[in-house]
């Protein structure tokens, strides 16, 4: 199945579960306050335009490339923090810029010597990515400081992403009819629990931590990623390259993190 399809069933799916239990756990009161715009803002944009990029990365680079790549949204939240926060850049985020962008020089050479068959443009796909959800990351606890709500930031922002994912997914000419019977449908519901969870896990965390907290932990993804790539998608090549990437990225991430 194709990735908008995809991102379409897993963000609807997600909205719908939110739904499901809001009678158990939305405060209408929290409905009425100013900072609700935050997180749909938060939705124009998170998961929906993420979640495509991200799909597309992985279409175009494999699971534990495009992880990678993605981990790198602390670079992001840190650069945010310096424009409109006022942050200081020290030592330990300098080098950890450093190591990042030598392993993203890293993955874009291509040689004789190593084959790939996707093109050095969908590089930009999976850090586009992680960009966006930097930027949702600080959105978020900002809009959590007016409504201490970690599920209704999670609710809103699913609900709008569902309509704007359904949106782009109908004006595609050539959309694909979303099937119950195709299998592809199954497991991208499937996977939609998952998403629902860590978003719920992660939004809770925000509001009771800071990003720089958070963000180490999410950044540890391609870890569990490449040992799952492994032993699930055996015909994806893990090249020493793309292993090598993955332990210069995730402890980059998590000094600048940290710093």
């Amino acid at each position: 199945m194709d990735s908008r399809s995809g991102a379409a069933i897993t963000i609807s799916t997600s909205a719908m579960l939110y739904l499901l239990v809001s009678p158990f756990f939305l405060n209408l009161e929290y409905l009425l306050e100013p900072a609700i715009l935050i997180f749909v803002l938060v939705g124009l944009f998170r998961p929906a335009v993420s979640a495509n990029l991200a799909l597309a990365g992985l279409k175009f680079l494999g699971p534990t490339l495009s992880s990678t790549l993605t981990s790198t949204a602390p670079l992001f939240a840190v650069g945010l923090g310096i424009i409109f926060l006022d942050e200081v850049i020290n030592f330990s985020i300098a080098i950890g810029t450093l190591v990042i962008v030598l392993a993203i020089m890293m993955l874009a050479k291509k040689d004789g010597k190593i084959s790939s068959n996707w093109p050095l443009w969908a590089l930009a796909l999976p850090i586009g990515a992680a960009a966006i959800r930097a930027l949702a990351h600080v959105l978020t606890k900002v809009g959590m400081e007016e409504i201490p709500d970690a599920y209704l930031a999670g609710l809103i922002g699913f609900v709008v992403s569902a309509v704007v994912t359904l949106i782009i997914h109908k004006s595609r000419r050539e959309s694909s009819t979303i099937s119950l019977k195709n299998p592809g449908t199954k497991w991208f519901m499937s996977a939609s629990a998952c998403f629902s969870l860590a978003v719920l896990s992660l939004n809770t965390a925000l509001y009771l931590g800071q990003v720089i907290q958070v963000i180490p932990i999410v950044a540890a993804s391609p870890i569990f990623t490449l040992l799952l790539s492994i032993g699930i998608f055996r015909q994806e090549v893990i090249t020493k390259r793309i292993v090598l990437a993955v332990f210069m990225v995730v402890p980059a991430v998590m000094l600048i993190a940290t710093a």
